[in-house]
């Protein structure tokens, strides 16, 4: 499939009663995307925090509130599974802090296929908040998803920020970029956004962004979210002048569609008025460093 709808999240952080509220409220935002004819959900960034909110014990504090929802991983999990079976859609769900078996904790973001395969995308870099207050770690593995949907990388939040990650994604093969996020002001989702843009021009490809919105008082982790869906190009050819080819209200919670045809990534790299996706070697001389090593996860 080389065209499909894309649903972007601007997903709203809510307190909860109940896990089965939880389930109710994926699977409104799921059903809605759905009737909409998407076939590709991302979800931002720790919105699956919200679940901390169930246990008002532990929901204050940062320690208590990861190791309440780390505990519930399975059960999340096991939900965006049979959604994305049930309606026959990929879902990137909200990440999470993930325990690794060696003690460390990190940022990971779950790509579900409706065949039942799942892949995994942990943060790379840690922002100021996550390694200094939250003790995250950093992911190690560079990942591109070959769905039936294409090749799809995921660089969440802060990852965008770093050209040498997508370079990586796109050079193993990604049309379509996604980013996560989390920003709890209007600097941080400009600076998610403007990195997406960026590495919407400099890999000719498809760039998107989905956040986190609304406040939730209650939570340490996301007391404070703002942001915007949107969906990036290189403002070149049939692309739009700035680039954007969709865009949500600020701080509305809604989804953000848009399409995607991955024959225009081959036109924008092959017959554009300018070509840094070939051209990015040249920036270096004789001494271009390598490239991150990318991994290819088959979920087809």
């Amino acid at each position: 499939m080389t065209t499909f709808t894309l649903a972007l999240a601007q997903y709203p952080i809510e307190k909860l009663e109940r896990f089965s509220d939880w389930q109710a409220k994926i699977a409104r935002w799921v059903e809605d995307a759905v009737s909409q004819g998407a076939k590709l959900l991302v979800f931002p960034e720790y919105g699956a925090m919200e679940l901390a909110s169930l246990d008002p014990e532990s929901m204050g504090s940062l320690e208590g509130s990861l190791r309440f929802v780390a505990g519930l991983i399975d059960e999340i999990d096991a939900h965006h599974a049979a959604l994305a079976r049930r309606h026959d859609v990929h879902i990137v769900a909200a990440s999470l802090p993930c325990p690794l078996p060696d003690g460390r904790i990190v940022n990971r973001a779950r790509l579900f296929a409706p065949n039942g395969k799942v892949g995994i995308q942990d943060k790379i870099v840690m922002t100021r908040f996550e390694r200094e207050r939250w003790n995250i770690a950093g992911g190690t593995d560079i990942r591109v998803f070959r769905t039936a949907l294409g090749l799809i990388g995921i660089s969440t939040c802060y990852d965008v920020e770093f050209p040498l990650i997508a370079r990586a994604q796109a050079e193993a093969g990604a049309t379509l970029i996604l980013s996560p996020s989390c920003t709890d002001n209007l600097q941080g989702y400009w600076r998610v956004r403007i990195g997406a843009q960026a590495r919407a021009l400099e890999n000719q490809c498809f760039v998107a962004q989905a956040p986190t919105v609304g406040t939730a008082p209650w939570s340490p982790v996301l007391d404070e979210n703002y942001g915007a869906a949107g969906l990036f190009a290189p403002p070149d050819g049939d692309a739009p002048d700035n680039g954007v080819l969709a865009l949500g209200e600020l701080g509305a919670a809604q989804w953000v569609y848009a399409q995607v045809d991955l024959v225009r990534v081959v036109r924008w790299r092959e017959d554009g008025a300018v070509r840094p996706f070939a051209h990015w070697p040249e920036q270096y001389g004789d001494t271009a460093p390598a490239t991150p090593h990318c991994e290819i996860v088959d979920l087809t």
